[in-house]
């Protein structure tokens, strides 16, 4: 055990026993004993001994998960109040009545009987965490001399660099670095233009502004803390040096990664397949940015419609069209449904019917990544709630006001998501290897890029072949990205050792969709299921798989939350006001007559307003 860890697991615990006496005695002064959950288990005294010894572990649990971190009082404070309201789930709500043979006290009868507690224990976390936080600085303070500072380590001589900070990029760091935890000479590096992992299952919920956005996403230097990090947009791969050129912005200078491993995990990026207008006017749902801006749209929109005079501005105002029937295209129209129809409270001048949603798709029946019969169900349930489906329609472009469909129709909307098409990463073209039409670059069954030395490959960037499916590609999903990423970083080590590669195999566990409304379907190893269990487990597994205890708390809480009140329609930007968008594309138009004014604005901002 470092000496670091264990001055914060004793620091943890005094803070812990700090706040179990506060807690104690404002129960005891509330006389609100009964509902901290502990009262009929024992006695009085040994109920109170019991809380302390609680206390005292819960505090040192608190010490080893968060950490000291110097100048970070407020954010310990803060981990510390979300801590102590995870305590107040697990304890009063889940274990209290389980050791009183009552089962969970999930019911609102349970809850309510335990909700005086509740401030108790946010009380108990926040002075836990102050108590801790004061508790380490003051021991630094004292003693100077008992933080270690270690050695400067040796200069690498052996370099793996990583391109693309998603699943299979970060997977492939955190494995690396547990395979070379003890090797100094050798150097990690992940380029990504984003400083954080993504956990992109949720991203619907956050342009549904049920979820925050911060919380899907886990800081890169965090997740993989042995691992130099450089936010860059890499400019080439010249694969003879074995060098990688990236630049930190337009106007920073070019800088070489040099590297004796490369490994490509660029995933894909939105394919328009060059139909007009779309690029310019579509949404798209691959980052944070592009799920707030959705989120800001769509609430501006609800803001103007809610004082509109004209019938058919109105109508387009509040007509919702998503792109795209497979898991992203489903999961986001019934997201943006929720949103609208949960905070029509808010706007009382747009009646209930108004609202219109569209999901226009290609093929014969949505969801094709799931069987007919779930995805059918999932079509049954969604057009119930209102949701009108395009099938065997596509898309042939879009204008400020419209997008076109088929042969010649129109759909009056503000509003397109586009989720109907991707493509590798532009960057992957330049690269001297096989590729496939898409032009992912393709892989052996050891993740190794055809025609290359030393380049690997992992997630949708790569065509690789999955040998438990006669070789067939392996489908673009995020549980397949993860577990290539670990191959990968255990071949590079192979590599490196001399040692023999292995294959990648892997059977998809199963997939799961929300659909809204507390509604699911699921496929879990040949098993269907659908409904609220369905829903029920998708949140389950989904919260199981974010990356940190902090991030799992956070997103549990925000579903805690969106169970009681409304979903929150504050505008965090004015920048992709989207209505701004057709009053721009008008001044444009009156522009181009002969007819523009001192105000009008140029025509480089109808893209940036349009939210594209």
């Amino acid at each position: 055990m470092s000496p670091s860890l264990r001055r914060d697991l004793i620091a943890g615990a005094s803070a812990g026993l700090i706040g179990g006496l506060t807690f104690t005695w404002a129960m005891q002064a509330q006389g609100l004993r009964a509902a901290a959950g502990l009262a009929g288990l024992s006695s009085t005294g040994t109920g109170v001994a019991l809380e302390i010894l609680a206390a005292i572990l819960i505090g040192a649990g608190y010490g080893a998960i968060f950490r000291y971190q110097p100048f970070a009082y407020a954010a310990t404070i803060s981990s510390g109040v979300l801590y102590g309201l995870l305590w107040w789930i697990a304890g009063p709500l889940t274990l209290a009545p389980l050791l009183l043979g009552r089962g969970p006290g999930w019911s609102l009868q349970e809850a309510d009987a335990a909700l005086p507690s509740l401030v108790g224990h946010v009380l108990f976390g926040a002075i836990t965490g102050l108590s801790f936080y004061v508790l380490v600085s003051l021991y630094r303070r004292a003693r100077p001399g008992a933080e270690v500072v270690a050695e400067p380590p040796a200069a690498p001589t052996r370099r793996v660099v990583i391109l693309g900070g998603g699943f299979g990029g970060v997977s492939t760091a955190q494995r690396l670095e547990q395979l070379f935890a003890r090797d100094p000479h050798l150097e990690i590096a992940l380029v990504s233009q984003s400083n954080y992992l993504l956990f992109t299952p949720m991203l619907a919920e956050v342009a549904s502004s049920g979820l925050e956005a911060q919380h899907i996403s886990a800081p890169v230097r965090a997740a993989c803390p042995h691992t130099r990090f450089v936010r860059a947009e890499v400019e080439g791969v010249d694969t003879a040096t074995q060098v990688v050129r990236v630049r930190a912005s337009p106007s920073a200078p070019v800088e070489t990664l040099p590297y004796d491993h490369l490994v490509l995990a660029l995933g894909a990026v939105p394919n328009f397949y060059g139909l007009p207008g779309l690029e310019e006017r579509a949404f798209t749902l691959k980052t944070l940015d592009d799920a707030t801006r959705l989120r800001n749209h769509a609430i501006a929109l609800l803001e103007r419609a809610d004082v509109e005079r004209s019938a058919d501005e109105r109508r387009r105002m509040l007509t919702f069209v998503v792109a795209g029937g497979g898991f992203a295209g489903t999961e986001m129209i019934a997201e943006l449904l929720d949103l609208v129809h949960g905070v029509l409270r808010y706007y009382p001048n747009i009646p209930a019917h108004e609202p219109r949603f569209v999901l226009v798709h290609s093929g014969e029946r949505i969801l094709p990544e799931i069987s007919a019969p779930l995805a059918d169900y999932a079509l049954r349930k969604l057009r119930t709630r209102g949701i009108e489906f395009m099938l065997n329609t596509r898309v042939a472009g879009a204008t400020v006001d419209a997008v076109l469909v088929g042969d010649g129709g129109r759909i009056e909307t503000h509003t397109l998501v586009w989720t109907a098409g991707n493509q590798p990463h532009p960057l992957l073209r330049t690269l001297p290897c096989e590729r496939n039409r898409a032009g992912a670059v393709v892989a052996d069954t050891t993740l190794r890029v055809v025609g290359l030395d030393n380049v690997w490959a992992a997630g949708d960037c790569a065509q690789i072949p999955d040998v438990n499916n006669e070789g067939r590609p392996c489908p673009p999903t995020a549980q397949h990205a993860l577990r290539q990423g670990q191959v990968v970083a255990g071949n590079v080590a192979a590599a490196l050792r001399g040692q023999p590669l292995w294959e990648f195999r892997y059977r998809t566990i199963g997939t799961l969709v929300a659909l809204g409304h507390r509604t699911a379907v699921a496929e879990l190893r040949g098993w269907k299921f659908s409904g609220l269990l369905a829903w029920f487990m998708w949140r389950t597994v989904y919260l199981s798989k974010l990356p940190g205890l902090e991030k799992k708390v956070r997103v549990a809480l925000d579903w805690t939350i969106d169970l009681f009140f409304p979903r929150d329609i504050v505008l965090t930007s004015h920048a992709a006001t989207p209505t701004l968008a057709q009053t721009i594309g008008a001044r444009s138009e009156v522009a181009s007559a002969g007819a523009t004014g001192p105000g009008a604005p140029a025509a480089a901002d109808v893209r940036l307003e349009g939210g594209a």
